[in-house]
């Protein structure tokens, strides 16, 4: 496949070719798309490491389903629907991980001066958080963190990733209504959170 051509040639057909075991396709579409998928994890995630190893998960699971894969809707559609549901996973493996933890080690928490463990269900700031510039961002990234999963998903595609109302719907199986609703909520509970208002 000739690079200069690369750019000339839609996603779902890569993809089509991929589902043939065509490796170099495949290797055009991880190269077109992992910068993008990287950025929606680690926006979702709240961490680099976790999007990283995630972002290779996608694209083995991308791979690996590359047979059941039908050019009806958007590849972009289908790619991000099996990043979200391996972010979702990935939360609630961490949950239970640290659900345990906290049964085990209850003395080491109490003892604990690390300030970025702030109290029951919390996040743990990665060093790569601790290293953002921007007081701004960060108290945006951990509001993020605090909504509920579907509204933070649907905030993730629309403005940064600014995917429309239909491609969300699509990616998260839902009405675009209920995209809207998600989106209309996700608003209000930032704007509290960031305004520090109840």
């Amino acid at each position: 496949m000739d690079d200069r051509q690369n750019d000339k040639i839609a996603s779902e057909d890569l993809m089509c070719r991929a589902t043939t075991g065509d490796k170099r396709a495949f290797e055009v579409l991880i190269h077109r798309h992992q910068g993008p998928v990287l950025n929606f994890i680690c926006r979702f995630m709240g961490n680099r490491i976790d999007a990283e190893d995630l972002t290779q998960e996608v694209f083995l699971r991308v791979w690996k389903a590359a047979g059941t894969y039908k050019p009806d809707a958007k590849f972009t559609t289908w790619l991000y629907r099996i990043a979200t549901n391996l972010c979702i996973n990935k939360q609630r493996a961490i949950r239970i991980r640290r659900l345990f933890a906290r049964s085990h080690s209850q003395e080491q928490r109490q003892d604990s001066k690390d300030p970025f463990i702030t109290g029951e269900g919390a996040e743990l700031l990665t060093p790569e958080d601790r290293l953002i510039d921007s007081e701004q961002s960060v108290q945006l990234l951990n509001v993020l963190n605090e909504l509920p999963t579907s509204q933070r998903i649907a905030v993730v595609l629309k403005i940064f990733d600014e995917m429309s109302y239909q491609e969300i719907a699509q990616i998260m199986d839902r009405s675009v209504s209920a995209v809207d609703s998600l989106l209309i909520r996700a608003k209000k509970n930032l704007r509290k959170k960031m305004t520090g208002k109840k």
